[in-house]
């Protein structure tokens, strides 16, 4: 392997400051747990981030916690992107990359694919296949300038995987994904792991599956956003605008509800009710939102324009909240309120609801908060297994089951003594 060069492009900085700003990124990823392997190390100190991203400067390309938008269309939205490093190095040691293995990176951006190259060696091979000739063009330029010559960079689809190459110990998705196609698992070599970023519900998690015989099962998963797929593989969620375009309901699944049953909703008396659930400042969301995910078949989020905003939706984050919608027209949505819990400050969920039977739900909504708080708070989340799209029912564990155009999520929580009193059989799937 040729040795990176480590100090080119725009923002030069020297060999030896550089490699202090990466030698202090990997400190604090090594401090918060996400780096736990010698390998994985090793590796951020060896890879020249700055040389990747030269919109910024090589000190603020070593911010561990800070991912830079490379591509933009038109009107602003993030195309392509090089991840923070804190999500790259979780998603490495989730994967175990071992020297000599064969890695598909999905998504590229240089650094990533770099960063995969020192942890296979020189007897392992690196793919990276991206739909954007711009941002593959981009990749084998810095690779190149970097000293990765030796990855190979394919321009294309990759919803059909990249079969040139296949079979591959590990996939790792590096854009948002909806779906999990047919071509991914086929390509996996036995005993191969898949990291994906995937979109469940509207939420973005990402998310290690092994192979299991006929379906993928996770092995671990953390809440991060990535830039959603472009292709055969994209998505766009329904849409319900409400009041003029002031509020809208997005289904990132579709539903199957009639909006015209929300008509005048919000002419309603607002009924409100707080749950006693807390959540401590800084404290992750991301076990409440699956868990309102998989409890509600009406699951949604509601966007609040704020150019429109009359203040009749007044969540606690002023453009958007977690939402449910159900079948007789009503409609919920989560707020919080400052409150102390054990002496430290924290926010209690309340939940406002609107429609003909509003203060039914809003107790429905509030009790599967006191669930998740009693139940599932502090706990290890659910477990993620993908089926082929078709797969009976009577196949699947209980749980709520997410169809989609390939696949069949199963998502299954630990089975407390109330969990199992309250969730019985398995759920209803979401289409």
């Amino acid at each position: 392997m040729t040795k990176p060069r480590d100090s080119i492009g725009t923002g030069e900085a020297s060999g030896d400051q550089s490699a202090a700003w990466r030698a202090r990124a990997v400190e604090q990823l090594i401090g918060n747990g996400t780096i736990v392997s010698d390998a994985v190390a090793t590796a951020m100190r060896t890879v020249p981030r700055h040389l990747f991203i030269p919109e910024v400067s090589p000190e603020e390309a070593y911010e561990p916690f800070r991912a830079v938008v490379t591509k933009r269309d038109e009107e602003g939205n993030a195309l392509s992107s090089v991840s923070d490093m804190h999500v790259q190095a979780f998603m490495l040691e989730q994967a175990a990359i071992v020297p000599g293995m064969n890695v598909l990176e999905i998504g590229s951006g240089g650094y990533n694919a770099a960063l995969l190259a020192e942890l296979v060696g020189p007897s392992g091979t690196v793919t990276t296949v991206d739909i954007d000739p711009e941002v593959t063009d981009r990749a084998r330029r810095m690779l190149d300038e970097a000293g990765y010559s030796q990855v190979n960079v394919v321009l294309g689809d990759a919803e059909a995987g990249v079969p040139a190459y296949a079979p591959y110990d590990r996939i790792l998705v590096t854009m948002g994904a909806w779906d999990i196609p047919p071509a991914w698992p086929a390509q996996l070599a036995e005993g191969g792991r898949i990291s994906t970023a995937l979109r469940i519900r509207g939420l973005h998690r990402v998310i290690t599956f092994e192979d299991a015989d006929g379906y993928l099962v996770s092995t671990a998963s953390k809440m991060f956003g990535f830039v959603a797929v472009q292709g055969a593989g994209a998505h766009q969620a329904k849409l319900l605008v409400m009041r003029d375009g002031e509020v809208t309901l997005r289904f990132d699944d579709g539903t199957d509800l009639d909006p015209s049953l929300f008509a005048g909703v919000f002419d309603t008396p607002r009924v409100e009710v707080w749950s006693g659930a807390y959540i401590g400042l800084g404290e992750f969301l991301d076990t409440l939102q699956m868990w309102l995910a998989t409890a509600f078949p009406g699951f949604c989020m509601v966007l609040v324009d704020q150019d429109r905003d009359t203040g009749v939706v007044a969540p606690r984050n002023a453009s958007s909240a977690m939402a449910v919608a159900d079948d007789a027209g009503n409609l919920a949505y989560l707020t919080t309120r400052p409150a102390t819990e054990d002496g430290h400050k924290a926010l209690e969920y309340g939940v406002h609801a609107y429609g003909p039977d509003a203060a039914r739900l809003a107790e429905s909504v509030a009790e599967q908060l006191r669930v998740w708080s009693r139940d599932y708070r502090r706990g290890p989340g659910p477990q993620y297994r993908i089926y082929p799209a078709g797969t009976p029912d009577d196949q699947l564990p209980h749980g709520r089951v997410v169809d989609k155009a390939h696949s069949r999520v199963s998502i299954s929580w630990p089975q407390t003594a109330t969990a199992i009193a309250g969730q019985g059989l398995l759920q209803p799937p979401v289409k």
